[in-house]
């Protein structure tokens, strides 16, 4: 999910910096299959397995065979099928968690809508309110029990709530074993209120089926309710949705098109995924189409009419992204992925993420601005296909592990292709992607740890300054200061060993511990779990020239007398800065020292302690000394105290100043 207006407002007032998409000719492969099937997708791997083989090492946990058809007049979508569950746990398993996550928009009493000040990104209200009824549940090797309705069909602990229901189960199902849940359900779509809705024609489906919340091995249900600020949790497993629509409509949705068969005024296309952990699509009949393949991936685009420039924007950046995301973070085990630009009408469904479907999203300007939000929204949405798709984190407690990983991963692949100008370039303008996280995460660093779980931020624009940017500005310094390609190092691994495996913020500093080591691993962990900042501070800077000592000395059974004098001409001069750390994360940071005839040099501190005592000699007098001159720390909460001057005259303190404000904004926004 990517900020949303947030980064467009703080974004020097630049309007279009939002969302985008792209286009290009697209064939759907068709096979013949029954759209009505009723059994689950067979394993991957056998010869009647439709589509192709699911990843390597996804555990197939909890499947779905749906079919569901939307009426476009009242935005209804009614659907039935099943759901095959293995229970993953050592424990048997004598309830079910369900996520009905339309229900956070039947009315303004949801934990999602109930807060007067509007919810999540976009601050906006539901108008016309969406919800899911369950018809029928019942569970096939309980002897076919009915299981709704439930004994009580609201949030454990919230009465008016009802996005997360405990469903009791008649008998047990032990541990490994098969629960076959037969459900029949409608889900009526709000007005695009965040995510998923309509908007006139277009419609975009999105947590809009009953979905089993996940079991963790040791028998833990882990539900919630569906928050503003939250995301998703969910087992990984297999796929196969037919989608009944106007035969005028386009579709687009997770997976890979298997068949398409036209009945009349209607069309039912089957879409199989396997080894995923969410389904969404989208319906518009005004769709333009292109497409691709990159990298190996058959690459769908679906935008508005008018967008090509946008389309050619994100043509490109796929071209660049997919293969980057790939070489660093592991390859791309889909044979799809869909990119969705919604209409102007739609844009609160735009920014968004899901299992081999994307969306994007902004006016058909936006590409003509300078502003590289196309590319931009593009590259963050593709991210989330490994850190949130194939990594599948708990995002609702560590939301930093998805959010926060990929706003550095964006920041890292869009700077690699634009350098100093990744997020802004134009009259001779040039804006780093870097600089705007690190100014985010500066305004708001004390707040709160950036580690809380989604739904304890006090609000949105907090959770964006942290989890967003402040996570990615952590890992960035931490690239900077111990080395780029150790960071790539530890990515990648922590990518590959964790596929598929629900990683936890320990998992990923283990692997930072093991490639970069254990000072920036401790410095991470204080950086993002513990509320640890880091502020350097350059304080009594002086500056004298070197002569011999005066005084009265004894020497050699002779008693001398030394007067001071002037320094002469071609003196050594000595030199001295105190400089400190504030704040928790240690760092290792460069001092450097200027002397008045423009001479530099350097001493590299641990900063272990809280500070240290520097002392210098040259051929000048020391004029002025700053802390981290080439920016490598950019989890410093003030810049401004970097540097100080052994001129004590309050003119020159201004001046000073001033240059180094000068020098700062050249080092953060300008190429």
């Amino acid at each position: 999910m990517r900020i949303g207006r947030s980064w467009g407002e703080a974004l020097l007032g630049l309007s279009c910096l939002l969302l985008a998409a792209q286009a290009a000719p697209w064939l759907a492969q068709s096979a013949a299959a029954d759209t009505t099937a009723a059994t689950p997708p067979a394993p991957a791997g056998s010869p009647d397995a439709p589509g192709s083989p699911r990843p390597a090492g996804a555990p197939r946990v909890a499947s779905y065979v749906l079919q569901a058809k939307l009426d476009a007049e009242t935005h209804v979508v009614s659907a039935s099928g099943t759901i095959v569950w293995n229970n993953p746990s050592t424990l048997p398993a004598r309830e079910l968690y369900l996520h009905l996550y339309l229900n956070a928009f039947k009315n303004e009493s949801s934990v999602f809508l109930r807060s007067p000040f509007g919810a999540g990104r976009s601050g906006e209200r539901a108008r016309v309110f969406g919800y899911v009824d369950i018809e029928k549940l019942s569970a096939r090797e309980l002897g076919g029990a009915s299981l709704w309705p439930p004994k009580a069909a609201h949030t454990p602990d919230d009465l008016d709530d009802e996005t997360s229901v405990r469903v009791d189960l008649p008998g047990e199902v032990p541990p490994g074993q098969t629960l076959t849940l037969d459900i029949q359900f409608k889900a009526q779509l709000p007005e695009i209120v965040e995510r998923t809705g309509y908007a006139g024609s277009y419609h975009f489906v999105a947590q809009w089926f009953p979905k089993l919340a996940k079991r963790e091995p040791d028998g833990r249900w882990i539900h919630f309710p569906f928050h503003a600020q939250s995301e998703f949790y969910a087992d990984f497993g297999d796929y196969d949705v037919s989608l009944d629509v106007p035969a005028e409509m386009v579709v687009g949705a997770t997976g890979e098109r298997v068949s398409s068969e036209t009945r009349k005024e209607r069309r039912v296309d089957r879409y199989v995924a396997r080894g995923v952990h969410d389904f969404a699509w989208t319906a518009w009949p005004d769709f333009v189409e292109a497409g691709e393949r990159i990298s190996g991936a058959r690459v769908r685009l679906l935008y508005p009419p008018g967008h090509e420039h946008n389309r050619d924007v994100m043509l490109e950046s796929l071209r660049f992204a997919l293969p980057f995301f790939e070489k660093h973070y592991g390859a791309y085990p889909y044979p799809t992925l869909t990119v969705v630009h919604p209409p102007s009408a739609g844009e609160n469904s735009g920014g968004m993420e899901y299992p081999t479907l994307i969306t994007t999203g902004g006016p058909w300007f936006t590409a003509y601005t300078g502003a590289r939000a196309i590319e931009a929204v593009t590259v963050h949405e593709l991210g989330h296909q490994w850190f949130y798709g194939l990594l599948a984190s708990d995002e609702h407690r560590y939301p930093l592990l998805d959010e926060g990983i990929n706003t550095y991963a964006e920041n890292r692949a869009l700077h690699e292709r634009y350098g100093d100008a990744s997020v802004f370039s134009a009259m001779g303008l040039a804006i780093d992607g870097n600089a705007l996280s690190r100014t985010f995460a500066a305004a708001r660093e004390e707040d709160t740890p950036v580690a809380l779980p989604a739904a304890e931020f006090p609000g949105f624009r907090t959770m964006a300054a942290l989890v967003y940017s402040r996570t990615g500005t952590a890992l960035e310094t931490i690239a900077r200061v111990f080395g780029r390609q150790r960071l790539d190092r530890a990515l990648l691994l922590y990518a590959e060993r964790f596929r598929f495996k629900n990683p936890a913020p320990n998992d990923l500093l283990d692997c930072v511990r093991s490639e970069v080591g254990e000072a920036a691993a401790v410095a991470l962990r204080r950086a993002l779990l513990e509320r640890g900042t880091v502020d350097y501070v350059v304080r009594e800077v002086q500056s004298v020239a070197e002569t011999s000592p005066a005084g009265v000395f004894d020497r050699a059974g002779q008693r001398d007398t030394v007067i001071a004098e002037s320094a002469p001409a071609g003196s050594r001069w000595l030199g001295r800065a105190v400089v400190y750390r504030h704040g928790s994360v240690e760092l290792p940071v460069e001092v450097e020292f200027v002397d008045e005839g423009g001479g530099r040099t350097r001493q590299r501190w641990d900063g272990h302690d809280a500070f240290r005592v520097f002392q210098w000699s040259g051929s000048a007098p020391l004029v002025s000394v700053v802390v981290d001159p080439d920016g490598q720390v950019l989890l410093d909460g003030d810049l401004l105290n970097n540097a100080a001057s052994s001129r004590p005259s309050s003119a020159w303190r201004v001046f000073e100043r001033g240059t180094y404000a000068l020098q700062l904004i050249q080092t953060w926004l300008l190429p």
